[in-house]
């Protein structure tokens, strides 16, 4: 049976009628953060409760990346292909630098600590965009609990040249999941408040970026059920591709559902992968799943 569900017919061309889902790893306690490394030919993701950082390789298999990986969540690389993590432990965003050590980016805002960084972003002006949850501080689960020392759950940019950390969005319940589209005129911020209260937001809002990096608008883009967004990425066409409890939801850039792709788990978070980048690699509560699609990622 195809896992494919179709509402629009642009949907066959990203995602064909025979395509297939595989499940390439299993084990995690809560699996996210899938970032893909083209020039080692791997996925790197968190399992967050498991406090490590796994990585998979084409042909060779899944190993131990980094343990204890301080609660990783969300990952990402930079402009000079460095991994970018968000730390729910330590209440960081940090770098790998290339010799293995550790930079931190950001761990403070106005002299209190972050809440717990969840998803990281790296615009094409080599700034760092994350969001700030609580979820990293609310048991022993996923960090470890903790009294919130900020006023709020933001959106922070970290300025490249300065190092200067900037709260940009402070109206979300419980920002999440970010990606940037193509032209990066564009970003999309999950609000996931609804995991947290009942009722609470389940959606993605859509902030314009002026050519100063100031955000604009931030109206709803798109509702998400059943069960509350989480990760999403962009493809060249500019459609998102949206984790949710039934799967993948696929949207166009104007906010159209076109379709879904059917997983037999909770979707937590997706990346686009594989030597043309046209494989989407899915962290999917215990599993890593993979598909390939018609379109690329950016």
């Amino acid at each position: 049976m195809s896992v494919v569900d179709y509402w629009h017919e642009p949907f066959q061309a990203l995602v064909s009628p025979t395509a297939r889902i595989e499940k390439i790893y299993d084990g995690m306690l809560w699996a996210e953060g899938p970032v893909w490394f083209a020039d080692m030919n791997c996925l790197i993701w968190s399992d967050i409760p498991n406090n490590r950082l796994l990585r998979w390789i084409e042909g060779v298999g899944t190993h131990t990346y980094r343990q204890p990986s301080n609660f990783a969540n969300g990952n990402t690389r930079d402009r000079s292909g460095r991994l970018v993590t968000c730390e729910h432990g330590l209440r960081r965003v940090t770098r790998t630098e290339v010799d293995g050590t550790i930079t931190v980016l950001a761990d403070a805002y106005r002299g209190r600590r972050l809440n717990s960084p969840n998803d990281v972003v790296v615009s094409s002006d080599n700034a760092v965009w994350f969001t700030d949850p609580v979820y990293g501080i609310l048991s022993y689960y996923e960090g470890e609990p903790a009294e919130q020392e900020q006023e709020g759950q933001y959106v922070y940019r970290i300025d490249a040249a300065s190092g200067e950390i900037q709260a940009m969005v402070c109206d979300c319940a419980q920002p999440n999941g970010l990606a940037f589209s193509p032209d990066e005129s564009v970003l999309y911020i999950v609000d996931s408040g609804g995991s947290t209260a009942p009722g609470g937001a389940h959606h993605i809002r859509a902030f314009t970026v002026s050519r100063n990096g100031e955000l604009h608008g931030g109206e709803v883009f798109a509702e998400i059920e059943p069960g509350v967004p989480d990760g999403l990425r962009v493809d060249v066409h500019g459609n998102l591709w949206v984790s949710a409890a039934d799967g993948v939801h696929c949207f166009s850039a104007n906010g159209v559902l076109l379709g879904k792709i059917r997983v037999p788990e909770v979707v937590s978070n997706l990346a686009f992968g594989g030597t043309r980048k046209n494989e989407l690699f899915i962290t999917a509560t215990s599993g890593l799943y993979h598909v390939k699609l018609g379109t690329k990622g950016i």
